[in-house]
């Protein structure tokens, strides 16, 4: 099944930057780029590339379908500040995996249609930081790569083992991962990778296999997340798998720390880490901001916690009650960051006696007690378990239970809906120590 980029988009530009190149040429919005310096311009690697020249000779088709050349002289690097409709200026390319852990095989059924779309887009790991296989990608678009130098790329790895990842993702293609990372890293592509780690498949004797071909490529393989599968309640019909248990992420955690000390030995770099969410099962203290080396993975739910309860301690000296009155506020949370978020509670309290602040831990009921993080936080759980309580004078809320910087959930409850069931106000706060005291505090416009 090929299941790549057709129907091409058109390069439709919907802005110019005010007193931008393109805006002193006479570029408008709702114009087509066609072509620069007489090569098409098939997608935003081709215009990033050929837009640093110094001498543009541009081809475009106005709003009412005439084209007509655009000539630019400008320095080298220089943009000119086109922005258009599409991020990719082309469609994504979507998964053609059907891998025995996807999350979006795990959904129910009625949700939003574009919940359902499964990108493996390397362009998407260049810009957006999407992590991808390079099971629907021909050898042309390797050299693609290479030629462009599009570092670094985020890549789903999962295993080295040829025939273990051909079962994994379901794809007959997926097997000649290591051969497509040395391309690259040969290349001086830099490598960010992850593990999904499933239980009684690719762990164990196979993890270490993992991590040790990964780290022939060091220094170019800069990273490797061991993240465990997340299992929502939704799964007849697909690959039996059994959660990791406290005893089982002790083990991977003594798994990834031992090879740790053995890649700080030998190349001065840990490599590999393993997901908060394996120490928060475990219930072993996570480690110190310094043993993540930079956060490289922290999007990947890798030194969140770590790097958070740092930076809350660093302002706990600061904080103080400008307000002086009795009130109370609530926040609400996933089961793993909890235990966090109530010690941030607990000692704000302690500064400020005058607070009370009440901290809520919300099961997911929508997708399955198994899953714990906020990011998957339903409104409807929210409501349904906050409803008729006394949460003060506003409710706070994390920014990674929205989607896009939208004020939508998964399941398509508005924040605005949630204030109007439980009758509060609502604030959100980013995913740092900062923004939330400030949010506790009530200091965000100060």
């Amino acid at each position: 099944m090929e299941n790549t980029n057709v129907n091409k988009k058109e390069n439709v530009i919907i802005s110019v930057e005010p007193g931008s190149i393109a805006e002193e040429i006479g570029i408008e919005p709702g114009d087509i780029l066609i072509s620069i310096n007489g090569k098409e311009i098939k997608d935003v690697f081709d215009y990033r590339y050929m837009i640093n020249d110094e001498y543009l000779e541009m081809i475009l088709k106005d709003a009412e379908g005439e084209e007509y050349e655009a000539e630019i002289e400008k320095d080298y690097d220089e943009d000119i500040g086109i922005i258009f409709e599409s991020g990719l200026m082309d469609n994504a390319r979507s998964c053609r995996n059907k891998c025995i852990f996807c999350f979006i095989d795990q959904l129910p059924k009625g949700m939003r249609e574009t919940l359902y779309f499964k990108d493996d887009d390397t362009r998407l790991s260049f810009l957006q930081g999407n992590y991808v296989t390079l099971t629907n990608m021909k050898d042309s678009d390797i050299d693609r790569i290479i030629y462009y130098h599009l570092s670094p790329i985020n890549i789903s790895v999962h295993t080295t083992n040829p025939e273990l990842r051909k079962m994994m993702l379901h794809n007959n293609k997926a097997g000649n991962i290591m051969e497509r990372m040395k391309r690259l890293a040969d290349a001086g592509i830099e490598l960010h990778l992850q593990v999904v780690l499933c239980k009684g498949v690719n762990d164990g004797a196979e993890l270490d296999k993992t991590i040790e071909d990964v780290t022939k490529f060091f220094p170019h393989a800069r990273s490797m997340s061991v993240v465990p599968v997340g299992l929502t309640k939704y799964r007849d019909g697909l690959f039996k798998q059994d959660p990791f248990t406290k005893e089982d992420a002790a083990l991977i955690i003594d798994q990834i720390e031992g090879w740790q000390n053995k890649n700080l030995e030998k190349f001065g770099s840990r490599i590999v880490y393993a997901a908060d969410e394996f120490y928060l099962k475990a219930e072993r203290e996570i480690p110190e901001p310094e043993c993540y080396e930079g956060f490289q993975q922290f999007e990947n739910g890798v030194g969140m916690l770590s790097l958070f309860k740092s930076e809350f301690y660093d302002i706990l000296p600061s904080i103080e009650d400008r307000e002086k009155r009795k009130r109370k506020i609530s926040l609400a949370t996933g089961y793993a960051a909890y235990d966090l978020i109530k010690l941030v509670a607990d000692e704000i309290m302690k500064k400020c006696p005058n607070m009370d602040i009440e901290v809520y831990r919300i099961k997911n009921d929508f997708f399955g007690d198994m899953i714990t993080v906020s990011g998957l936080l339903t409104g409807r759980d929210i409501i349904g378990q906050l409803k008729g309580r006394d949460l003060g004078e506003y409710l706070i809320l994390p920014d990674s239970l929205l989607r896009n910087g939208e004020t939508v959930l998964l399941d398509d409850i508005y924040i605005s809906d949630i204030e109007r069931e439980l009758g509060i106000k609502i604030k959100i706060a980013l995913n740092s120590a900062d923004s939330l005291v400030k949010k506790i505090m009530n200091t965000e416009d100060i």
